[in-house]
């Protein structure tokens, strides 16, 4: 909604006022719940303005890829490749090529490569990746905007089919990752130099690359720059409109099902029943949150039996919700909430965009040599202390370990695809004391949480890994054995933080149904 609007003034002062202002805010989410949130997205977008031509569009969140010259006169269309932000609406780089293409009076077509298998996915992330995609497919068609799902791998796919295609300028998001980063490099090697090329941020709030032009130590240096930044690019987002410019031929149908039977991917981790897949969906779980899980955020979120986690991790993941659109959303409530409101854009905003700086600007951000000097000198000290148990991968993987409640952490991410945030660092740094090396319990923890969390081989959990294994972003703590400086955690810290029992009673082993 514009600045302003939407919102009662009381008069009066003091505690009156406060409680009147808080009813007024309690009456107003009511309204919302009723009338549903996505069509108050609707206005508040079409309040921004009518389309993104008419829209101040912040250019810093674009770079170029390569540079192409003029767009040449006989271009048939503007492409959006698709990648890590798999949605229509709230999507910066959407919006950039549809500006690109109203502004040349050229169709707008979008298409996503997909990869027959990508660094040990399983069906679990693929189902869920495929069904976001077949809504966005069917909004692109409503929006007259062909969707085109293109097979294989983008540097033997997307140079054809630009070409095909007549494509005179191509647009794609971005990723700190090095496999998508490499993808990006590829096509630009095999792209034709007269289609420009361009690159937009459209999963951080803060373009990564304007946040700072380097790796940060920590939260607490990165904050500042993100929080003096957030009045610039905070901004609602204007629609992606019903584009006016029809294609001369519509997308080829995709055969969905065939595309998924084809998929070379390990079958065994079962998709899961909690979360529903898509825009749609994940709009639904803001909405819940902010209603019934945002008041308790703050003072319970760190509590793995309360249910006050926003859950929204998974569709932030594959772009199917904008971060930037749940803190709009979460924001509005800050008068009633505001230690939960603040408390959630440190976690969406200040820690999701230091984990995409930490990837960004260190190659090594899945390896030891990722981390700090100091971190790695104490785990090379220590490496070879004597650890008081020695477990296997498959031991760890089938949660058999002689710990509880580690093994009810273990078994809630097989089951659920999501373990409790602060279950993940004990999980990861009783890891570190049961495996042979610091490398060793590096590599178990990538690969379980890549295997069984649907937001796995993302730079959060390459982050939270290395946070709980290798200190990066953390000090120096009291030297211990195995762990050296690294932060310690333990089975009696957890105790006095939560009902352990509960969540062990709730997540005790059973046959592992994968």
């Amino acid at each position: 909604m514009p600045r302003g609007s939407g919102k009662r003034k009381t008069s009066g002062g003091g505690e009156a006022a406060k409680r009147r202002e808080k009813e007024e805010e309690e009456e107003e989410e009511e309204e919302e719940a009723e009338g549903g949130l996505e069509a108050a997205l609707r206005a508040a977008r079409r309040a921004a303005a009518p389309s993104v031509r008419e829209f101040r569009y912040n250019k810093k969140r674009v770079r170029l890829v390569s540079r192409g010259p003029e767009l040449r006169e006989d271009a048939k269309c503007i492409l959006y490749w698709m990648s890590r932000d798999q949605r229509v609406q709230d999507n910066w780089a959407f919006l950039y090529a549809q500006r690109l293409a109203l502004k040349q009076e050229l169709p707008l077509r979008v298409c996503f490569c997909l990869v027959p298998k990508f660094l040990g996915a399983t069906i679990r992330h693929y189902g869920f990746m495929l069904r976001g995609l077949q809504e966005v497919s069917k909004e692109c068609t409503e929006l007259n905007i062909p969707f085109h799902l293109l097979l294989g791998y983008a540097k033997d796919v997307l140079p054809p089919f630009v070409v095909q295609q007549g494509v005179g300028g191509l647009v794609t998001d971005f990723c700190p990752l090095r496999v998508p980063r490499q993808w990006v490099e590829d096509v630009r090697e095999r792209l034709p130099e007269d289609v420009p090329f361009v690159q937009v941020d459209a999963h951080n709030i803060v373009p990564c690359w304007v946040t700072s032009p380097k790796q940060e130590y920590s939260a607490r240096t990165i904050r500042g720059k993100i929080h003096s930044q957030l009045p610039e690019f905070l901004t609602e987002f204007p629609p992606v409109i019903r584009h006016l410019h029809p294609p001369s031929c519509p997308a080829e149908p995709i055969a969905w099902d065939a595309c998924y039977s084809s998929l070379q991917v390990d079958r065994s981790v079962a998709e899961v029943e909690w979360a529903t897949p898509g825009t749609t969906a994940g709009l639904a779980v803001l909405q819940s949150f902010i209603a019934e899980r945002l008041k308790s955020f703050s003072t319970q979120r760190n509590d793995p039996n309360k249910a006050a986690l926003s859950n929204l991790s998974p569709w932030f993941h594959f772009g199917q919700v904008s971060t930037q659109r749940a803190i709009l959303e979460v924001q509005k409530h800050r008068r009633a909430h505001k230690e939960s409101v603040e408390a959630f854009v440190e976690e969406a905003v200040v820690r999701r965009e230091l984990a995409d700086n930490f990837c960004y600007y260190n190659e090594n951000y899945d390896s030891l040599q990722g981390a700090y000097d100091w971190a790695q000198t104490t785990l090379r000290l220590h490496a070879k202390d004597k650890r008081p148990f020695l477990y296997e991968l498959q031991q760890l993987e089938q949660a058999t370990t002689h710990d509880p409640l580690w093994n009810a952490a273990q078994l809630q991410m097989v089951r659920e695809g999501k373990m409790h945030g602060f279950l993940r660092m004990y999980w990861a740094k009783k890891i570190l004391e049961w495996t042979r090396s610091p490398e060793e319990a590096l590599q178990f923890a990538i690969y379980l949480n890549d295997r069984y969390e649907l937001d796995g081989r993302d730079p959060n959990g390459y982050v939270g890994c290395l946070w709980s294994i290798c200190g990066i972003h953390d000090q120096g703590w009291k030297e211990r054995d195995v762990f050296g400086k690294i932060r310690y955690m333990n089975y009696s810290g957890c105790k006095r933080k939560f009902d352990v029992d509960q969540f062990e009673r709730r997540y005790g082993p059973r046959e592992l149904a994968q």
